[in-house]
């Protein structure tokens, strides 16, 4: 029996003695960052690289946790669906005593369940979305020189279920975050690593994390099946292209208009072939393959044809088609859908993140009762980065209905009265 003990004390003491050099030489102290501007400046950069905007938007996200919990969070309703065995949390984070709870698809009022939920949603959402949460209420953000660049340490003194946990971001060059290190209540290990490298883009136009690695033991967060997605913008946008027949705009073959009287378009939207003329240019345009265009000067063919005139009419088209079809291409491809609220009622803004020839610039339409575009408000990328935020208004005016049987507008009205007609508008097949 002696042995026996002896044996089993020697073993407890391996343990200790491993689990004591393990400690040692995994456990890092908590740095001291620096408060301040250039913090604030980081942290700016790392939501712009995140689109945060998108994710601040989004109307719902869904996701699993080690494919135990599982996820349904109605984010601009305040509600989240957690479930995990026979139970069901209908969860409402601004009011828990409004939540609901479920065991085995019956209700019941077992309010332990929902501290349960709670708790889980705090800390399994946290692997989903945790750097969108670096300016919530409460956080505190510092820089930290790591591996000789900047990293962002973020200490959350109020909120979730543990205040007082510390993060380090580590972020590439573009402020998009790779990894980051943690000092929290759960870990008693400082400084253990997670990556946060398997991302996934989403519906709603931002990434999030489909799987975490650990540096401890070589564990893995497993995050299922990730999705974000604005469903109820995406339906008032359906609505929109049933109100100016896009069924028919699909369909129809020639588009005709003018710009301004300046410029004059004839697109072959089946071929994708625009004849773009101006002043004494003419060119036949193939967007998708601009080499092949073709450049008329006073009528007469260049034998080698501009590029520079080439690239002209193609910046042209992007621009002055924009105007008389816009309304038409609210799933583009790029194109992320939210809904607004103006004077009460709902408005689509739809942002583009790529194509054309001003990637970033977003567009709030505003509808008329029948649900077609009466006017927007243009933020425009460029204006932006020039401290210009508020949007700029125009009208959609004189919407009638073409030959094809589409909708298309006739003129467009600005702020300051100024008129910009699309000519003598045709679409027909």
């Amino acid at each position: 029996m002696k042995k026996v003990l002896k044996g089993i004390g020697i073993f407890l003491a391996l343990i200790i003695i491993v689990g004591a050099i393990f400690y040692i030489s995994k456990n890092e102290n908590l740095p001291t960052g620096i408060k301040g501007e250039k913090a604030e400046a980081l942290a700016t950069k790392m939501a712009k690289a995140l689109n945060y905007n998108a994710y601040k938007n989004a109307e719902v996200l869904e996701w699993s946790f080690r494919n135990q919990h599982f996820y349904k969070w109605h984010k601009s309703e305040n509600k989240v669906e957690v479930s995990w065995d026979k139970n069901k949390v209908i969860l409402n984070t601004k009011n828990l005593k409004k939540s609901e709870v479920f065991v085995a698809d019956k209700k019941t009022e077992n309010k332990d369940l929902i501290q349960t939920a709670t708790d889980y949603f705090n800390n399994d959402s946290f692997w989903l979305v945790a750097p969108f949460k670096v300016f919530d209420a409460g956080v505190e953000r510092s820089i930290v020189k790591h591996n000789d660049k900047d990293a962002l340490l973020i200490t959350y003194t109020s909120g979730g279920s543990t205040p007082g946990d510390s993060y380090l971001w580590v972020l590439d060059e573009n402020g998009f975050p790779t990894s980051y290190k943690m000092w929290t209540s759960i870990i008693p290990i400082g400084g253990i690593e997670a990556s946060w490298s398997d991302w996934k883009k989403t519906e709603a136009g931002f990434q999030l994390p489909t799987k975490h690695k650990m540096n401890l033991f070589g564990m893995e967060l497993d995050m299922g099946k990730v999705s974000a997605s604005n469903p109820k913008a995406d339906a008032l946008a359906n609505t929109i292209l049933k109100a100016i027949n896009h069924e028919a705009y699909k369909k129809t073959r020639f588009i005709e208009w003018s710009f301004g009287g300046n410029r004059h378009f004839k697109w072959d939207k089946l071929k994708h072939i625009v004849d773009v003329s101006w002043d004494t240019v003419r060119v036949n345009l193939y967007p998708n393959n601009l080499d092949k265009s073709t450049v008329f000067f006073n009528k007469k063919q260049q034998e080698k044809s501009d590029s520079k005139l080439v690239k002209r009419a193609w910046d042209i088209f992007n621009n002055d088609s924009f105007w008389l079809v816009a309304p038409h291409k609210l799933f583009d491809g790029g194109t992320i859908r939210n809904i607004e609220k103006i004077n009460g009622k709902d408005a689509l803004r739809v942002t583009y993140t790529y194509g054309g020839t001003t990637p970033g610039d977003s567009y709030v339409w505003i509808l008329d009762d029948n649900f077609v575009p009466k006017s927007y408000l243009m933020y425009l990328k460029g204006r932006i980065d020039r401290g210009n935020t508020k949007g700029l208004p125009a009208t959609w005016d004189e919407w009638f209905t073409t030959k094809s049987g589409t909708l298309l507008p006739k003129n467009h009205t600005f702020s300051g009265g100024r008129k910009l007609s699309m000519g003598d508008v045709k679409a027909y097949n």
